[in-house]
């Protein structure tokens, strides 16, 4: 591997937008480590490629794809319940790769339904997966993007913050939320103690894209495709994130074809429809809330639980 090649861990890069983000960045000269809890023999693995979107791709197919097309690749089975298989994880990326220098958290779990319908277990599942799993990667990733100099970038899939995104799904977005709530957090953090190259962005679907979910939701008719978008729109987004000055990106909440369209200058969106010449529906606001208050830097005397427990 040459020495300035880029390295990237990809936690959630079994099937869909994680493969897809995964190829991509291989495509575009990262090494990229490959995460997922569900493995596979990959060489016997018939017909190769798998379906992307089906039980059949997982992070071995995908390195398998990758590695076969020329690019670098190596997996490593995680449960992101667990932070000791996520420190595990990124230790393992910096062993194998000799540094880290983009995290991408695609690893997720969904339950939609009411309070009144969505199990205490479930709910805690996905707050595990979702914003507890973000967590411990990122606390985990932190002191290797310290090693670099504190240059490097994190990418989340969590959503802009908005009121109809509670609809009928509190239980789930009250982890994402708290996902974008660390993004916003963490970026502060970084403008804070001065680390202008280091970024952290979070990235959302703006229309629904063709995916496990997509596919074997049985609630969708049969008209459903014309709907969705190919998951290239989302790793082309990851890209120029990942291409764009820190600061631009530094605690932005967006979604694929916003970013690609205002920050890009990408006009024409039909190469990325599942079914040809169709148009997808937007899924998300046209716009969304500014979250900044008028007292932004008015903070009163900021405290440090870490320093005054250190006191004690």
């Amino acid at each position: 591997m040459p020495a300035k090649q880029p390295v990237a861990l990809i936690m959630g890069a079994s099937r869909g937008i994680g493969r897809q983000v995964a190829i991509d960045l291989s495509r575009n000269g990262y090494a990229v480590m490959l995460a997922a809890k569900t493995t596979s023999d990959a060489s016997k693995t018939v017909p190769f490629p798998p379906d992307p979107n089906s039980p059949s791709s997982t992070i071995n197919t995908v390195e398998r794809e990758i590695t076969e097309a020329g690019g670098k690749a190596h997996t490593i089975a995680v449960d992101v319940r667990d932070a000791s298989q996520i420190q595990n994880t990124v230790d393992e990326t910096v062993r194998v790769f000799g540094k880290l220098d983009v995290l991408v958290y695609n690893s997720g779990a969904i339950w939609w339904s009411s309070v009144e319908n969505t199990p205490l277990k479930r709910f805690r599942l996905m707050q595990q997966i979702n914003p507890e799993g973000l967590y411990a990667t990122i606390q985990a990733a932190l002191p290797y993007f310290g090693r670099n100099g504190w240059k490097g970038r994190i990418v989340v899939v969590s959503p802009p913050i908005y009121s109809r995104f509670f609809r009928g799904k509190t239980a789930y977005a009250m982890g994402k939320v708290g996902m974008s709530v660390l993004v916003k957090g963490l970026a502060m953090d970084f403008i804070r103690q001065e680390r202008k190259d280091m970024a952290i962005t979070s990235i959302w679907p703006a229309s629904s894209i063709e995916s496990a979910a997509t596919e074997h939701n049985k609630t969708f008719d049969k008209s459903y495709k014309k709907d969705l978008r190919k998951p290239t729109i989302f790793s082309d987004a990851i890209l120029e994130m990942l291409r764009a000055p820190a600061p631009t990106v530094n605690g932005l909440l967006d979604t694929d074809e916003d970013f690609l369209r205002e920050k890009c200058g990408v006009t024409d969106f039909s190469k990325y429809a599942v079914i040809p010449g169709s148009t997808p529906r937007r899924i998300m606001p046209v716009e969304f809330p500014v979250l900044e208050v008028a007292e932004q830097d008015d903070e009163g005397q900021r405290m440090d639980s870490s320093k005054m427990r250190a006191k004690i």
